[in-house]
């Protein structure tokens, strides 16, 4: 259930003068620093910047550079030349902002024991910290550190050509919620402020929603194995039947443990996963394809092509998504083998992609 039509309207409707600090309210002017901008941080944090004056970027020293020389471009999909560019403030410190009070957390979880450290250290337990990670691992991470942690399901794609230079899909909705439902007035502050730049929502079914956008996340694995973005696929079939395959099993793996379905902004619903991996090809041929053509380089394939790490998300998404299958007793050899073979193929020194067909082989043998 997401807050109710009356707190919406007020989110809505509330002037930015307003928030920008006018005598007549008593709504709090909140000092958000965004902490790693990297396509979500840098798009979240650039949006609500341009409709709102208290917000700072931190990151490491080279990207504050590029910050303070050339700001944020942010760009929709396809349209490389529509960018605009945000001036943003920096600190190259968060001794620089002690009276902070919301830190947006952009880093990925391979990382976030690490700033959430750093952030412990430089500021206490003073400010709410948002978390915008993907998966469930940053609801074991952050409580270690934090009392107030508010949680952030993204419903759109972004990327980054370069540094500071940002491509997305659309603009948002992000979905905000707590693992108890506490700090309901906290995030409500956030809300009104983050939707003078973007569409924000606070849910009380923050667990299910989590759960369902790492359905979603798991094509990340599959996408990047077969470099998809990056080189032709060799088998349009094959990959088809291996991506349907992936999703529903994540989504009978979710229902098993006891989620429910939540309709976050764009993704498919749990019924048109099912019918693209049980229904002959021949009848869900187009809609597939109109599902690929949305799809966006991701966060996984920028990790492990585009920089050539071997650190990536792989572990936070499918690997928690097999230990939750093996946990409810769910049959998953799509994920098994994708799983397997991307922890195999990323560790190499020089991670190549595979053909689909040898990715099928796999898989067919589990079957």
């Amino acid at each position: 259930m997401s807050i109710t039509g009356d707190v919406k309207k007020l989110i809505q409707s509330v002037d930015v003068d307003v928030l920008r600090g006018n005598k007549r309210s008593n709504m709090k002017h909140l000092k958000i620093v965004v902490m790693g901008v990297g396509a979500i941080g840098g798009s979240v944090g650039g949006w609500i910047a341009e409709n709102y004056d208290n917000v700072y970027f931190h990151d490491l020293p080279d990207m504050n550079k590029k910050l303070r020389e050339d700001g944020l471009t942010l760009y929709p999909q396809g349209d490389r030349y529509a960018g605009r560019r945000v001036d943003v403030k920096v600190i190259d410190d968060l001794s620089e902002a002690p009276d902070a009070d919301v830190v947006v957390l952009g880093v990925k979880n391979y990382s976030l024991a690490k700033v959430a450290g750093v952030i412990r250290d430089k500021l206490g337990d003073r400010p709410v910290i948002l978390a915008m990670q993907n998966g469930l691992e940053n609801q074991t991470i952050l409580p270690q550190f934090f009392s107030r942690v508010v949680y952030c399901v993204i419903s759109y794609n972004a990327w980054l050509d370069e540094p500071a230079v940002i491509g997305y899909q659309k603009k948002g909705p992000l979905h905000i919620g707590t693992k108890y439902n506490e700090l309901q007035a906290e995030m409500a502050d956030i809300a009104r402020i983050f939707n003078l730049g973007l569409e924000t929502d606070v849910t009380t079914r923050i667990g299910d929603a989590a759960h369902c956008k790492l359905i979603i996340n798991l094509t990340n694995s599959l996408t990047t194995l077969v470099g998809m973005s990056f080189k032709p696929i060799e088998d349009d079939d094959l990959f088809q039947k291996l991506l349907t395959n992936l999703l529903y099993e994540g989504v009978k793996i979710v229902k098993a443990a006891g989620y429910r379905e939540s309709l976050l902004g764009g993704m498919p619903p749990w019924a048109k996963l099912r019918a693209g991996a049980t229904l002959p090809q021949m009848l869900t041929r187009g809609m597939f394809k109109r599902n690929i053509k949305k799809m966006v380089i991701s966060s996984m394939a920028q990790d492990v092509i585009q920089r050539g790490g071997s650190s990536s998300e792989l572990e936070s998404l499918n690997g928690y998504m097999l230990a939750l299958a093996d946990r409810h007793g769910v049959d998953a050899p799509y994920n098994r083998v994708i799983y397997d073979l991307c922890k195999r193929e990323f560790a190499q020194d020089s991670f190549t992609p595979m053909d689909v067909r040898d990715v099928w082989k796999e898989v067919e043998r589990l079957l």
